[in-house]
């Protein structure tokens, strides 16, 4: 070990003398940090064959903790139930992608899923001093569209149950304010780690995550979202397609090196509004094959009262008690279309959402709510 750090430190001094005054010394420094990531995790992740026996046990491992673990799931608990049956949770090594068409709740799931993971947190320490995560996981959330501070804001509503926009505007009593301070309390605690640099390139994510994983622990990754992410600049004169397959594959690793699951939000192409159905499908995602072919997960989320709202007919008339009837049915309801999965059945899960709060949760089912007395 201590050779391979020799050989590291040897390297770095050479490239930084012998460099081209044209290579960006930013370069160095993720390869460097990279280089020692696989140094101090040796024996997790080093490459090469593994016996099939050693991929055997791991497997077994993996069967005893779903056993052994809540709601007996092999992955972590997204803290949706119906979701988590589907899913098994959301899978060591996996690359997850979450898209969706503007205003369906891409980033508010995403956020959601966050914090439910954090908030179950729960480790217990190994003989040998380090801290092994049970329950919940470490979150770290890639935030290139929000500020921290309005991701804050955002969970604080979905948590005490006030309209964010109520919050910025200062629109709260008392009563609301002290829930407020309430939540806050509670939240401070919570691992979940923001990063809110925009226009970052998949390099400088990837040594970001590893920098976490190494000083703090990481066990779930989130990104929103792909688009805003850059490839290098070889990849970037090729075209975006080429941009983006780049990223893809970039994440699919990292989500191997560091063995956490890796949820990237996406966006859609615009000719989802153009079909009669706007459910969308996998030939939907932007710009390149690529992220449906790298990806292990594909969701969608769909909500079909965002579409009804906007077919509203003249109060009154015949059509308009229909489309009363019609949008009670779809109220607060939200789909997670299931498009791929590597390790589990395809499919829709219907979750509640409140749009006030931009909170997904359970569903109530009649067949779960108690006998009726007539």
């Amino acid at each position: 070990m201590r050779r391979n750090l020799i050989r590291i430190g040897e390297d770095m001094v050479n490239i930084a003398f012998d460099a081209p005054i044209d290579m960006p010394p930013r370069n160095q420094i993720e390869d460097a940090e990279r280089r020692l990531f696989e140094l101090a995790e040796t024996g997790r992740y080093d490459g090469g064959f593994h016996t099939f026996s050693e991929a055997l046990r791991d497997a077994i491992d993996m069967a005893a903790a779903a056993f052994q673990r809540d709601g007996h799931l092999s992955g972590i608990s997204t803290g949706l139930s119906d979701l988590d049956r589907t899913m098994g949770g959301l899978q060591r090594s996996d690359l997850i992608i979450l898209a969706a068409r503007p205003a369906m709740g891409k980033t508010s799931l995403a956020t959601n899923i966050a914090f439910n993971i954090a908030r179950a947190y729960e480790a217990a320490e190994q003989p040998d001093g380090t801290m092994k995560t049970m329950n919940g996981g470490i979150v770290g959330f890639f935030s290139l569209e929000m500020s921290s501070e309005q991701l804050a804001t955002r969970i604080l509503a979905e948590q005490a149950e006030i309209s964010s926009s109520d919050i910025r505007r200062g629109n709260i009593d008392e009563d609301q304010f002290a829930r407020l301070a309430g939540v806050a309390q509670e939240m401070q605690v919570v691992p979940l780690y923001i990063d809110q640099t925009g226009g970052i390139s998949i390099a400088q994510l990837s040594a970001r995550a590893r920098r976490l994983k190494r000083q703090r622990g990481l066990d779930v990754l989130i990104v929103d979202y792909l688009q805003l992410l850059s490839g290098t600049s070889k990849s970037a004169s090729g075209g975006r397609v080429q941009e983006i397959t780049e990223i893809t594959t970039g994440l699919k690793a990292l989500a191997k090196e560091l063995q956490v699951p890796i949820v990237a939000l996406s966006q859609l192409s615009r000719q989802v509004e153009s079909r009669e159905d706007k459910r969308p499908q996998l030939s939907d995602l932007r710009e390149s094959g690529s992220i449906e072919q790298d990806a292990d997960v594909v969701l969608f989320i769909y909500r079909d009262e965002y579409y009804l709202q906007s077919k509203m007919p003249k109060e009154g008339s015949e059509e308009y008690f229909k489309w009363q009837a019609e949008m009670e049915a779809v109220h607060g309801i939200a789909e997670v279309l299931i498009a791929k999965q590597r390790h589990g059945p395809t499919g829709t899960v219907k979750l509640a959402f409140e749009n006030q709060y931009t909170r997904f949760s359970n569903l109530s089912r009649d067949d779960y709510a108690p006998m009726r007395m007539e």
